[in-house]
């Protein structure tokens, strides 16, 4: 008996979905990103209003003052969907443990000098909640945004925040007992140098425009804690105090924010050359925002720097307005 094996080439006779081919020009092949994203937003046949919010269809762009033609213009330049969020995120993960068991197998939080130790718990510890604040924020924006391009990376950059907030629990329990967590919800809570962040992120709960609360978390707030507090705080000044298992133990929030901040900027960026009125809005959110969280991170600047605190805050805010000025939304 002969057997007869041939290769056969099966054309597929279509090269992604008709609403994705829509998008990108006609039915040639399309990324997973493209797939994920495109034209995934439910836009008809909705049933009724909210009965919580009658004035809108249940996914409304006119929720906020931003007005785009078509909100698949906010592309995510990481590409993320789901999938490769999570692989980028497990990769990461994997480092972190990593950089545990050293710090574990060698004692290096031990090490740490108790005035170090000190300030460290002083400052990270109430920033869980700030993180906490940005998770429901981003949440937010995710449900009362509009177009998929928008709202997905979102979703993600919520959960970011709860990893933040939980890794800094874990850093909390590994230098102290943790009796050092409810030291810094009190501070969070009572201590008037928190009063004024804390303040802000109450606040920004309440912004009912998704992208004026984008810019508020992501922009404002986040472009001047993070570099302010991983940076200069952590990387710069207790790094070289004896703290070098903290800037290990915290090297995701740096390397999180430098690539978060690549979509941030595009999403403001495309939004602002839309039209002038768009780019006007923008740079007054972006200018209101800014100024607030300057002004609601100073007491936390000096509470981590001391006098160097406002100047590495002012740095942090020249960076910040140099961001603004490439996406053209500076005031």
């Amino acid at each position: 008996m002969n057997l007869d094996l041939q290769a056969r080439s099966i054309e597929p006779l279509r090269n992604t979905y008709a609403h994705v081919a829509k998008y990108i020009g006609g039915d040639k092949p399309a990324s997973r990103y493209q797939e994920a994203t495109l034209g995934a937003q439910p836009a008809t046949n909705f049933h009724y209003r909210p009965t919580w919010d009658p004035a809108h269809e249940l996914f409304d762009a006119s929720r906020s003052a931003i007005v785009l033609a078509d909100w698949y213009v906010l592309k995510d330049p990481r590409q993320f969907y789901y999938a490769s969020w999570t692989m980028t995120r497990a990769r990461q993960q994997d480092a972190v443990e990593a950089n545990y068991q050293f710090v574990d197998s060698r004692g290096l939080a031990a090490m740490i000098p108790d005035e170090v130790r000190a300030r460290t718990l002083a400052v990270l510890l109430p920033l869980r909640h700030a993180a906490w604040g940005a998770n429901m924020n981003n949440a937010s924006i995710c449900a009362y945004g509009y177009g998929t391009a928008f709202t997905a990376p979102a979703m993600f950059h919520a959960m970011d925040n709860l990893g933040v907030a939980q890794y800094l629990t874990r850093l909390g329990l590994t230098l102290a007992e943790p009796e050092a967590l409810d030291a810094g919800k009190q501070a969070w809570l009572n201590d008037p140098r928190w009063q004024v962040l804390r303040r802000y992120v109450e606040d920004t709960l309440v912004v009912k425009d998704p992208f004026e609360l984008f810019v508020a978390q992501n922009l404002a707030l986040d472009g001047l804690l993070y570099p302010l507090i991983y940076g200069r705080f952590v990387d710069d000044h207790i790094a070289l105090k004896g703290g070098t298992a903290v800037a290990m133990l915290t090297a995701f929030m740096p390397e999180w924010h430098e690539e978060s901040a690549r979509w941030v900027d595009a999403v403001v960026k495309t939004a602002a050359a839309e039209s002038d009125a768009n780019r006007k809005l923008l740079r007054q959110w972006t200018r209101q925002w800014s100024e607030r969280a300057q002004a609601a991170l100073a007491p936390v600047a000096e509470l981590a720097l001391g006098e160097a605190g406002l100047a590495a805050l002012d740095e942090a805010r020249s960076e910040l307005d140099a961001r603004c000025t490439k996406a053209g939304v500076a005031g």
